[in-house]
């Protein structure tokens, strides 16, 4: 078999690196702002970034720091700064997101390139470029986006190390890492046991050496990460804000609990699964299916394969050392989300993206070189034809383009036979088979990525795709808006914002009601690990209940001219977040995202009244799905109630806390 060779730079390689990056730019930036604030929750904590350092420096939902989004802030850190500098605008929000997946794609071929050559490389930076949930989510501003981007880079240097037992560039994985950490907890942890093997393995060092160099690579991952967490511990609580999600205030627990086993165990206030059962098959389900699993059988096919073929290949073979890598990525990962019993989401699977497309196109590759074998050329033909085959079924699955899937499936069918003919035919059919394959491969998860674009994102669950496809017609399917979800908050624009849809076909802006999905899940819990029973806003809009409120012109003209620290106060993160966003103002949250944080305190919310700090409270607000509130909130309210008077703004009870009644 032929050995892999750095492939030289040459002018049309460099131009097709060019047009990759340049239409993956387009596909990610197009139409971008039609979206609006994409998640209110966290365009709020932006806003809030762009007005204050310390409410940048901790991810506050609001300027005044009350309480912290429910994710350390790194992803919030880089919006923020966007922000500041462009203006709060839903461009300056969504922008940085699409930018990330640009980078991602080309750190993916970069990666993929060094070992396995300029087509392998191209194959799967235009893999991930097209995946559905991978457009979904670089145009959306959930943590996603630069957790996928870290854990890419993460790989190129794992990738640059195993190369010359490089202790440097293995240092370099533990600082990525370590700001994955800060990005979305645990879940940047999960391809830690792949880049660990794949060194360990691989590197040509002795085996002392290598163990050394892992052991300093974790030092550096505890020190990029720690960091800040030693920062929030040491932080006095009174001069911060409120770590939202943990019952004790503590970064610590938000990791180790809601952020971490909470996750993986579920919890004893309930989580819920907006992705189907759990078990072996739910990267294929109705939820998470067209997401995520396009090349997903190919990948498989192609993981086993190659690691049987090269089991015993010397220790420093870069084809096992790439499926360990990649591979090892894909399962650890993909077999946690198929089992984890806590809060998932479809929109997770963005994280396999860049190992189903590397090990796609590494297999591919590999095989290639053994093609003088039927061995080898049957697999090729076994992979396209999967491929081919399962888009038939997931195309299926909706009735946009009924003619697309039966165009891949002959394309499917062309390619396999032209793989299997015997080798003398195959030379003169090459041509054919590699454009048939591509085209089998590629045109279902292209067209449905394009589609993508095509719908405005905002509320909670975004999912990919056309619109008609989300019709709530499909069991665990959920709509682009409704349900409640600290991760996915509704999306309210202020004045002055780019008018948007909501991408569901029964409303055309983002301050509409749409249709809410038939998943049971979606009704049973909320979605982050808060109890849930379940009601959302009208049909499906905005959780909590805010949505007419923050649209209410008269009353965002009151919190508008308000000069207190606060200008209001409101139940549930949400609510405080969509007026937020419609007034430029810091808004309480109170109780965080469902009432049930413990922050402020009865005490604490009458100190800050008495320095005049809160101008209102806006009575109702967001409860989460399940209307619980913590016992603060509660009493939070009835303080209220009955030292002040109630008026009514266009149509919202609201207190003035500022004169007793």
């Amino acid at each position: 078999m032929a050995t892999f060779v750095r492939m030289t730079t040459t002018p049309r390689r460099r131009t097709g690196l060019a047009l990759l990056l340049a239409a993956t730019a387009a596909l990610y930036l197009w139409d971008l702002s039609a979206s609006g604030w994409g998640n209110s929750f966290y365009a709020a904590a932006a806003q809030a970034g762009a007005q204050d350092w310390k409410a940048w420096l901790f991810g506050s939902l609001d300027a005044g720091n009350a309480i912290t989004v429910d994710k350390p802030p790194a992803a919030m850190w880089v919006m923020g700064l966007s922000a500041r500098i462009f203006g709060v605008n839903s461009w300056a929000i969504l922008a940085p997101q699409a930018l990330m997946g640009v980078a991602s794609v080309a750190l993916l071929h970069a990666a993929v390139r060094r070992w396995f050559g300029y087509a392998a490389g191209m194959l799967a930076g235009a893999a991930l470029a097209v995946t559905p949930v991978a457009v979904l989510m670089f145009r959306y501003d959930n943590p996603d986006a630069l957790l996928v981007l870290l854990m890419t880079a993460a790989a190129y240097t794992t990738v640059r190390a195993t190369e010359r037992a490089s202790a440097t560039w293995l240092a370099l994985t533990g600082v990525l890492l370590g700001f994955g950490f800060l990005t979305k907890m645990m879940q940047a942890f999960l391809v830690l046991p792949a880049f660990a093997l794949v060194y360990l393995v691989a590197a040509p060092a002795t085996l002392g050496r290598r163990i050394r160099h892992l052991l300093l690579a974790g030092v550096t991952l505890i020190v990029s990460a720690g960091w800040y967490v030693a920062l929030v511990s040491l932080w006095p609580a009174s001069s911060r804000p409120y770590i939202a999600g943990s019952t004790n205030n503590s970064l610590w627990e938000l990791a180790l609990g809601y952020n971490g086993l909470g996750r993986i165990l579920g919890s004893s206030a309930g989580s819920a699964s907006f992705g189907g059962s759990a078990g072996i098959g739910r990267l294929f389900g109705e939820s998470m299916g067209t997401e995520i699993s396009w090349l997903l059988p190919a990948a498989l096919i192609a993981l086993v394969t190659v690691l049987a073929v090269k089991w015993t290949a010397p220790r420093t073979d870069r084809a096992r050392a790439g499926m360990l890598l990649w591979g090892g990525w894909l399962l650890v990962t993909g077999v946690t989300f198929s089992f984890m019993s806590g809060t998932i989401h479809p929109y997770y699977t963005v994280a396999l993206a860049p190992s189903i497309a590397a090990v796609t196109a590494i297999g591919a590759r590999v095989l290639w070189l053994y093609r003088t074998q039927l061995w080898a050329r049957l697999v090729l033909a076994t992979m396209v034809l999967s491929t081919a085959g399962w888009g038939f079924v997931l195309l299926g699955r909706t009735e946009w383009i009924p003619a697309l899937r039966w165009a891949a499936l002959a394309a499917g069918l062309i390619a396999a036979l032209a793989l299997a003919a015997p080798l003398a035919h195959l030379r003169r059919l090459t041509v054919v088979a590699i454009i048939a394959a591509l085209l089998s491969t590629g045109l279902g998860t292209a067209a449905y990525a394009a589609a993508t674009v095509t719908v405005a994102h905002t509320g909670s669950l975004p999912a990919s795709g056309p619109a008609s496809s989300l019709s709530g017609t499909h069991q665990g399917r959920p709509n682009r808006t409704g349900g409640a979800d600290r991760e996915s908050g509704a999306a309210a624009p202020p004045a002055g914002a780019p008018t948007s849809g909501t991408g569901d076909t029964s409303s055309s802006t983002p301050n509409s009601s749409a249709s809410s999905s038939t998943d049971s899940s979606t009704s049973s819990a909320n979605t982050d690990g808060g109890t849930g029973g379940g009601t959302v806003d009208g049909a499906g809009g905005r959780p909590g209940g805010m949505s007419e409120s923050s649209n209410n012109a008269e009353l965002n003209t009151l919190l508008k001219a308000a000069t207190t620290r606060w200008s209001a106060a409101v139940s549930g993160a949400t609510s405080a977040a969509d007026l937020e966003l419609a007034t430029g103002t810091a808004v309480i949250a109170l109780g965080g995202w469902n009432g049930s944080d413990p922050s402020p305190t009865l005490e604490e919310f009458q100190i800050y009244v008495a320095l005049g700090e809160i101008h209102y409270y806006i009575a109702g607000g967001g409860r989460g799905q399940g209307g619980d509130t913590s016992t603060e909130s509660s009493e939070i309210a009835a303080w209220v109630s009955q030292n002040y008077t109630a008026t009514t703004v266009g149509g919202t009870t609201v207190y003035d806390l500022t004169t007793h009644g």
